[in-house]
C-alpha cells in the first residue's frame, strides 16, 4: 500500500511539473508587424527576473510585471520596424554599448572587454561570463542580445526623429534661470596623482609591485615628477599591473571614500608636492602626491566648473538642460511611435484580462 501511495505522490508532482511547464510556454502575444514572433509567460519571466536581479528586488507587482510585457511589445515592434525599413545595428555598435553597461555599473572606465575581462578577474574573481551572469540571470550572449534590441529601438526612433531631435537645445533664459535659482558653489578641492595596484589573487606581488614604483618615483627630481607621472599614467605595458591618474576630490568625496574626518583634514592640509606612503584597502595598494590646493569659491556662470578644465558654468549647465529635453523628447517620441504601431494588425494580443493576470501571478501556482 506504501509503494502505491509513494507512486500516487511521484506521478503527482510530475504532473505539477509538466503543468508549469507548459504554462510557461503558454503565448502570450504575438508581434507580426515584419514577420512573427511569439511573447510567452518564459519570456516576461527571465525579463522580469532580470529587472529584479538589476534593481535588488524580492517581488514585482502584477501591473509592474504587465509593464515589462507592455516593453517586451514595445521592443518587437521597433526592432521589426527597423527590420523593415533597413535599420541595422554594428557589432562594434553592440560591444561599445556592453562596455558602456559595464563601466557604468562598475564606475570604471572600460576600453576593450578583455580590459573589462582583467578586471574583473583581479578585483571580484569571477569570469566576465560568471558576473554577468550574476547580476542579470543571463548568459553573456543573451545579455548583448538584449543590450542589441535597446540599441537598436533607440536607433529607429532616432532615425525617425532626428530632425526635430537635432533642434533640441536648452536657451540662454533656461540657462541664466536654473543658475539663478541653483547657485554653483565649488567646494575645497585637492589635486591628487594616485597610483593603485589591485591586490587581485596574490596581495603580497602587488605590494612589492607598488613598492617598486613609490620608490621609483621618490628618486625622480622635482622637476622631473611632472613628466614621469605622465608616463604612469600612459604606460599601455603595465596597465593591467596597476592604475594611475588625476583626480580632482573634494572632502565630501574624500570621506565618501572612508577616510575618517581626521584623515580628511590631515589630507586638505598637506602640502604641494607632498607624496604619501604606501598604504592598503580592501582590495588593492595605493600612494597619492598632492599636486594642488583650490578654496571653496562661488561660481559665476562664466567661471570654469572643475581647476584645468575650459568647460564653463554656462556651458555645464546648457548640456544638463539640453539632454534632459532631449531624453523627455526621445521617451515621448517613443511612447508615440508604439501607440502608432500597436496596431490589431501587427499585435495580435493572446490573452487579456483575468486570464492574463491569471498567468502573470505566477507565483501563486
Amino acid at each position: 500500500m506504501k509503494r502505491f501511495i509513494v507512486s500516487t505522490a511521484l506521478l503527482l508532482t510530475m504532473a505539477v511539473s509538466v503543468f508549469a511547464a507548459g504554462s510557461d510556454m503558454t503565448p502570450l502575444v504575438v508581434v507580426k508587424l515584419n514577420g512573427s514572433e511569439t511573447i510567452t509567460v518564459k519570456s516576461v519571466k527571465d525579463r522580469v527576473n532580470f529587472w529584479m536581479k538589476q534593481y535588488d528586488m524580492q517581488e514585482m507587482s502584477l501591473d509592474n510585471k504587465k509593464a515589462v510585457l507592455d516593453n517586451l511589445i514595445n521592443e518587437k515592434l521597433f526592432a521589426q520596424a527597423a527590420a523593415k525599413e533597413g535599420i541595422s545595428i554594428t557589432d562594434s555598435q553592440i560591444d561599445q554599448g556592453f562596455l558602456t553597461a559595464m563601466s557604468q555599473r562598475l564606475g570604471q572606465q572600460f576600453t576593450t572587454e578583455s580590459q573589462l575581462s582583467d578586471y574583473l578577474q583581479k578585483i571580484v574573481n569571477k569570469s566576465l561570463s560568471a558576473f554577468v551572469k550574476d547580476i542579470s540571470g543571463l548568459s553573456l550572449s543573451d545579455y548583448k542580445a538584449y543590450l542589441k534590441n535597446q540599441i537598436l529601438c533607440q536607433n529607429y526612433v532616432f532615425a525617425k526623429k532626428q530632425d526635430e531631435f537635432k533642434k533640441i537645445a536648452a536657451t540662454d533664459e533656461e540657462i541664466r534661470n536654473y543658475y539663478r535659482l541653483n547657485p554653483v558653489v565649488r567646494n575645497e578641492m585637492v589635486k591628487l596623482f594616485i597610483v593603485l595596484v589591485p591586490k587581485g589573487k596574490d596581495a603580497a606581488s602587488a605590494k612589492k609591485k607598488l613598492e617598486k614604483i613609490l620608490k621609483d618615483y621618490n628618486k625622480q627630481p622635482s622637476k622631473s615628477r611632472d613628466d614621469f607621472e605622465v608616463t604612469l599614467a600612459k604606460d599601455e605595458d603595465n596597465h593591467k599591473a596597476y592604475e594611475a591618474g588625476y583626480m580632482n576630490m573634494t572632502t565630501q568625496q574624500a570621506q565618501q571614500y572612508g577616510w575618517d574626518a581626521k584623515k580628511v583634514i590631515e589630507l586638505f592640509d598637506r602640502k604641494k608636492g607632498y607624496v604619501s606612503e604606501l598604504s592598503e584597502t580592501d582590495t588593492d595598494f595605493q600612494f597619492f602626491v598632492v599636486k594642488d590646493h583650490y578654496a571653496q569659491k562661488n561660481l559665476s556662470i562664466d567661471d570654469v566648473v572643475y581647476p584645468d578644465s575650459t568647460v564653463t558654468v554656462y556651458e555645464y549647465i546648457k548640456q544638463g538642460l539640453t539632454q534632459q529635453k532631449q531624453s523627455q523628447f526621445l521617451a515621448q517620441a517613443s511612447q508615440d511611435l508604439y501607440k502608432s504601431l500597436d496596431t490589431k494588425s501587427n499585435v495580435d494580443r493572446k490573452k487579456t484580462g483575468d486570464a492574463l493576470d491569471k498567468l502573470l501571478n505566477w507565483e501563486s501556482e
